[in-house]
């Protein structure tokens, strides 16, 4: 080993958390939550700041009975740190995001060494998807890291000799995780592969103890998801509208949503069209990795059993389900990248290699310059289109972007062809952090679009917001009312509603997208907004559909003040 790499190497917690931060970190509080999921998480929890209702997550003033609370509690705990909403909705994702690396990089020293965990580490950085959730404020990088946390407590146990000490540290791990997203616990779908290696007597491996010492774990994982739903299970017990609120949670939203989806349909192949591209460049090394990951489990190796295994049965798991979203899979991620590490040296070295990462890291560069060539000089017409749309004043960031791909490559060679790669999407995410996501912040989060309804809607009328998206609420500095959260299911109940709520009074005006404005306010007044989350909006006044008033209930509103 070269003295650099070993430098690296002696380093290796410091050298993750510095590129982490750089990657994970670029253009940190200069945007706003973006559609899909930031705005409502952001919201719950400025509103749980706000208004200290922490049990039960509330959005426009009506339950939000979606997902459990863990995130909007972080969330509203850095909001009153940092001082800022901008900083402290992005928080959470960001230090899970380390925090998973650096769990993954103490497990590869521990199975193999320290190059090993540094390099699965790495890799796992640089995978498109899980920066891209590193960078979110969703609830997927939560639930990655408290999947894989207790992953490792597993695993410190299963191979690494711990005592039950870590099975309980498993099983908080996996509350947390549930409290996160309700898949949190799913982390021991890994004694599937550990029990099948007791069973054929792999080394290494051996039978512990009964079931009655395992339930410890699974008490652990009761117990903290316990101290959050049991009190709201009391509450179910003398309020209706709580009642309904868990109903929703535990049963709907939980079983139903995997058992009988209503959304998101997808193909059992879907998730090999994600792991394909949103799993790059990891996957393009499967191809040296899959063989040598089959010696080794034919060796009876359950270093890489139980992780390859875990990741196995996780995609099962999720592909069995018609309703799939990219989102869904990304626990099995870190697994898939701890047993690369400690092959990674030899494949560096592999011309093959070599050669695939540089010309991957310089066509994705060529297409960069040459879109800005098409935008620019080809079809300026459409490229002025899109700067309209998106708010950003010129292409050059993607010059910048290719270019520096291509110099990277030119510099390092194809011995280099690694770290050309990655130093691309070093780049490449500083552009875009510090350049492209604030020019277009105000068109993707819709403080443009609300700035231009607060500009047209009279200030002494109440407005109404019709199938409102949750940035709305964010930007809004006046009350507003809504008609309740996410009533698509209903199907044209909440248009009912509205129509009754905005005949009741003729000095109402409603915000209504273009999509909605049939049957029931055709016949009134209205006047375009503008553009916002892929529709046209229109601000409705006068008389609606005289049939759909009388269908609705012009008392089901919930009123919102930001």
């Amino acid at each position: 080993m070269n003295p650099w790499r070993q430098v690296l190497v002696d380093r290796a917690p410091w050298v993750i958390i510095g590129i982490a931060l750089l990657v994970f970190g670029a253009g940190l509080g200069l945007r706003d939550p973006w559609p899909a999921d930031e705005p409502v998480y952001a919201l719950i929890a400025r509103d749980m700041l706000r208004h200290g209702n922490w049990l039960i997550p509330m959005v426009g003033g009506d339950y939000f009975q979606d997902k459990p609370p863990l995130l909007f509690w972080l969330q509203a705990v850095f909001y009153w740190i940092t001082g800022s909403h901008r900083i402290g909705f992005l928080l959470p994702s960001l230090l899970a995001g380390i925090g998973t690396l650096l769990l993954v990089y103490d497990l590869g020293r521990r199975l193999w060494s320290r190059e090993a965990g540094l390099n699965a580490a790495l890799v796992l950085l640089f995978a498109v998807q899980f920066t891209l959730q590193a960078r979110r404020a969703q609830l997927d990088a939560l639930l990655v890291f408290f999947t894989t946390l207790s992953l490792y407590c597993l695993l410190r146990q299963l191979l690494l000799g711990g005592g039950w000490r870590w099975a309980i540290g498993a099983g908080i791990a996996a509350g947390l995780g549930t409290l996160s997203k309700v898949v949190g616990f799913f982390s021991f779908m890994v004694l599937l592969p550990w029990l099948f290696a007791v069973w054929r007597g792999w080394p290494g491996v051996a039978w512990q103890k009964p079931w009655p010492a395992w339930s410890i774990a699974g008490i652990a994982w009761a117990a903290v998801v316990a101290a959050w739903l049991v009190p709201v299970w009391l509450l179910a017990q003398r309020d209706a509208g709580v009642s309904a609120y868990f109903h929703e949670l535990v049963f709907v939203q939980t079983f139903g949503r995997y058992v009988d989806p209503w959304h998101h349909y997808r193909p059992a192949w879907y998730y090999l069209q994600v792991m394909a591209t949103l799993w790059l460049p990891a996957v393009l090394l499967l191809p040296w990795l899959v063989p040598r990951w089959a010696a080794a489990l034919r060796q009876r190796d359950a270093r890489v059993l139980l992780p390859l295994g875990f990741a196995a049965v996780y995609l099962l798991f999720f592909t069995a389900s018609s309703g799939k979203r990219d989102l869904y899979i990304l626990s099995a991620l870190p697994m898939l990248a701890l047993p690369m590490g400690y092959l990674l040296p030899e494949l560096w070295r592999k011309a093959a290699v070599q050669r695939l990462l540089a010309g991957f890291t310089t066509l994705v560069s060529l297409a960069c310059v040459g879109l800005w060539i098409y935008l620019v000089h080809v079809d300026a017409a459409r490229g002025a289109r899109l700067l309209e749309a998106g708010g950003i004043g010129n292409f050059a960031p993607l010059l910048v972007i290719g270019a520096a791909g291509l110099v990277l490559v030119a510099v390092l060679r194809l011995r280099g062809a690694h770290l050309a790669l990655a130093g691309f999407l070093v780049a490449a995410w500083q552009v875009a952090g510090w350049w492209v996501f604030p020019a277009i912040d105000g068109a993707r989060s819709a403080g443009d679009f609300i700035a231009k309804l607060e500009s047209m809607a009279d200030p002494q009328r109440e407005l109404g917001l019709l199938a409102y998206h949750e940035h709305f609420l964010w930007h809004l500095r006046r009350p507003t009312v809504n008609f309740g959260h996410r009533r698509f299911r209903e199907g044209d109940a909440e248009s009912f509603d509205a129509a009754a709520w905005l005949a009741a009074d003729g000095s109402r005006q409603l915000l209504v997208s273009e999509h909605m404005l049939a049957p029931c306010f055709t016949s009134a007044s209205s006047r375009l907004v503008g553009d916002s989350s892929r529709g046209d909006w229109f601000l409705v006044t006068g008389a609606p559909n005289a049939d759909c008033a009388r269908r609705g209930e012009a008392t089901r509103v919930f009123h919102y003040a930001p």
